[in-house]
């Protein structure tokens, strides 16, 4: 979807190699899941029931954020 690629390109780009290596993982693990569900939660439409995802969602939008 490329409304998800606006987000993890720049992501992945600037921020992904400073992260924690548990950020990486939660982060790797968000990528693993299904397009929609992604786009609900980056659109705040809702929240993953995964406290781990819902980490990984924060911390994405928290950088999208700060630009």
């Amino acid at each position: 979807m490329l409304e998800l690629d606006v987000l993890f390109v720049p992501f992945m780009e600037k921020a992904f190699r400073g992260l924690e290596d548990d950020d990486k993982d939660r982060f790797v693990k968000l990528l693993e899941c299904e397009d929609q569900d992604l786009f609900i939660w980056f659109m705040q439409r809702g929240v993953p029931e995964d406290p781990e995802l819902a980490k990984a969602v924060k911390m994405v939008l928290a950088f999208v954020q700060s630009k």
